[in-house]
């Protein structure tokens, strides 16, 4: 592979990179792969965890999986002696479809096996690369223009083993890998870290909130467990409450609102946020960064802006699910696939957040046949919840208000953090931060 000197830089085929750096093409540095075909009569109720390109998406993205899928340990077994399995290290692409040239860094703590064709698999690394090196490598500017220049088709565009041997890999010395790779792992393992103390601090939440209002053992004004301590209770249409609390329903406490509808190509006067089913369907709770921008006509957006403490609820692909807005929230909107929720009286918003995430347990009992396929605003509004007396609301809110300004500042740090590693990923990638060379 021919280059030109310019200094201490030289040209390549992947541009400008440092005059010791080598170029080598994707065969060169590991085996190029894909997997043994799992059928549907393979799969089974428990086992191997099985994932399909759609798993592994969610999985590099650091979101729970959305379904589980098995095959026997029998199976598993006769693949592993045959074929292989993946090991900690390699890594996994998407192939197939509008989602192709997502990386996943395999580091399981379990066995796993995947779906053949729609994920390709990257394994058996040389000598002269670290694959966490190569992980960022495909998920920096250099590696995702190259995925994209070599996918094929257009209906269904796809990635191919015989496109992905010919990428061109920048090869700084191994030590230098090592150093890129760590400095980003860093970054990815704080980030993590938030993440999991986020969905710790979330299980405390729904744990506070079960134990006070649903087995109804929050304090009494001697503080101690209501019902256990011998608390009275009265019938309801919801069943036993305690004494002086009430059944109400939702659309006595807030309005409802669809989304605003509008077009992919869609232009206008005006920039703003919009907050889509999958950014409600992955985040408790919405900060206005993370969300896509959209050019839109003001007169058209003005009626669909959020305000702080609107709760938003998903009417399909994920309906049910539900979302807290909170922070500055200028120009930000919500898709017509959303209801947007507001209360008449927002002190106790994180009540009824709570009470709202339950919905979709709740709104099953609506669904026509056995799978929930939407919501609407008529069926909100006639939902029925319990509505505690003044003095358990106050005492639970200044508890949970602790837990959420945790939970959001981990979620400002992490969007600091993004910027940080997406910001170094670049130039790392192209030699123009130079780390971990021996002096």
């Amino acid at each position: 592979m021919s280059s030109k000197s310019k200094g201490k830089f030289k040209e390549t085929e992947i541009g400008i990179i440092p005059e010791d750096w080598e170029v080598k093409e994707m065969n060169k540095i590991c085996e190029v792969a894909s997997s043994k075909r799992i059928f549907l009569a393979d799969y089974v109720a428990e086992g191997i965890p099985f994932y399909r390109s759609k798993e592994i998406i969610e999985k590099s993205q650091g979101i729970k999986i959305s379904t589980e899928i098995f095959i026997s340990k029998k199976k598993f077994d006769e693949i592993k002696e045959k074929y292989g399995t993946p090991q900690n290290g390699d890594l996994l692409l998407s192939a197939v479809g509008a989602r192709s040239g997502i990386p996943y860094y395999v580091n399981e703590k379990k066995e796993f096996y995947f779906k053949d064709g729609n994920l390709i698999w990257f394994r058996n690394f040389k000598d002269d690369i670290l694959s966490k090196y190569l992980y960022f490598i495909l998920v920096s500017e250099i590696g995702q223009n190259q995925l994209e220049n070599s996918m094929i088709g257009s209906a269904q565009p796809a990635l191919t083993i015989d496109g992905l041997n010919k990428l061109v890999i920048p090869m700084p010395p191994i030590s230098e890998q090592a150093a890129i790779a760590k400095i980003l792992s860093d970054l990815d393992s704080r980030i993590e870290l938030n993440q999991q103390m986020n969905a710790t601090l979330e299980k405390i939440g729904q744990a506070i909130f079960k134990h006070w209002f649903i087995n109804f053992e929050f304090p009494n004004e001697k503080g101690k467990p209501y019902k256990s301590s011998g608390g009275e209770m009265v019938d309801s249409e919801l069943g036993e409450i305690p004494k002086g609390w009430k059944v109400a329903k939702l659309g006595d406490y807030g309005t409802f609102k669809n989304g605003i509808n509008y077009l992919r190509d869609e232009t206008g006067d005006a920039e703003f946020f919009i907050a889509n089913v999958r950014n409600i369907a992955n985040n408790k709770l919405l900060l206005k960064n993370s969300l896509d921008r959209i050019k839109i006509d003001l007169k058209k957006a003005k009626d669909y802006l959020l305000n702080d403490k609107d709760i938003l609820i998903a009417r399909s692909a994920s309906p049910g699910e539900v979302s807290l807005v909170l922070g500055n929230l200028d120009q930000v909107i919500y898709s017509g696939f959303s209801i947007r929720y507001r209360l008449n009286t927002p002190n106790n918003y994180l009540y009824m957040f709570l009470i709202m995430q339950r919905l979709k347990e709740n709104l099953s009992n609506f669904a026509v046949g056995t799978t929930l396929q939407s919501v609407n605003q008529e069926t909100l509004r006639n939902m029925k919840f319990v509505l505690p007396l003044d003095r358990a609301l106050n005492e639970f809110n200044k508890i949970i208000e602790q837990i959420l300004e945790e939970t959001y500042n981990n979620l400002i740090q992490n969007s600091s953090l993004s910027q940080i590693r997406d910001s170094l990923l670049p130039r790392l990638m192209s030699g123009r931060i130079r780390v971990g060379m021996a002096k």
